[in-house]
């Protein structure tokens, strides 16, 4: 299999992260993969990238970055990250040989229920950075919605159809 970009974007708490990794797992006998975690990239890169539109145009520029570096080596790169505006979905497409979008569709109200990180609260109570817009891909190769059974055997499926259209 050669490289791809697998972006898997949804609001916060919308279960990118845990799809991702059971995605990992269906892929992992087939193909060289690699997760960079939105949130895991976040806190290890140096300086600290903060929520301002600035912050955040230049983070998501980064992993965009860093998943087409590994993408052109090969691998899959499986990125769990909400990327809130198209244009940084856009430019992950642009940087990547091979781009392929997933979009985890999880009503805002299972995402508050969810929320462990306390962003929805934060939101609420209007701190700076929180209840930023996210903008709805247009266009996703896969919609995937928390009742969907075998969601992550039905992304590896299709990772490996685009795959082969594209070869």
């Amino acid at each position: 299999m050669t490289g791809l970009v697998v972006w898997f974007t949804g609001l916060p708490s919308s279960g990118k992260s845990t799809l991702a990794a059971k995605v990992a797992a269906e892929l992992g006998d087939h193909a060289h993969v690699v997760t960079l975690d939105g949130d895991e990239v976040r806190d290890a890169l140096r300086p600290v990238r903060g929520y301002t539109d600035e912050e955040r145009d230049a983070f998501y520029e980064t992993l965009s970055r860093l998943a087409g570096l590994l993408a052109r080596q090969g691998c899959v790169v499986l990125v769990p990250a909400t990327a809130n505006l198209r244009s940084f979905r856009e430019r992950a497409r642009h940087l990547a040989p091979s781009y392929f979008e997933v979009y985890v569709d999880t009503p805002p109200e299972e995402c508050r229920r969810r929320d462990g990180k306390g962003l929805y609260a934060r939101a609420e109570a209007k701190l700076p950075g929180a209840g930023v817009v996210f903008e709805l891909p247009e266009d996703p190769d896969l919609v995937i919605r928390p009742e969907d059974q075998g969601a992550p055997a039905r992304v590896a499926a299709a990772v490996f159809a685009f795959q082969r259209s594209v070869n």
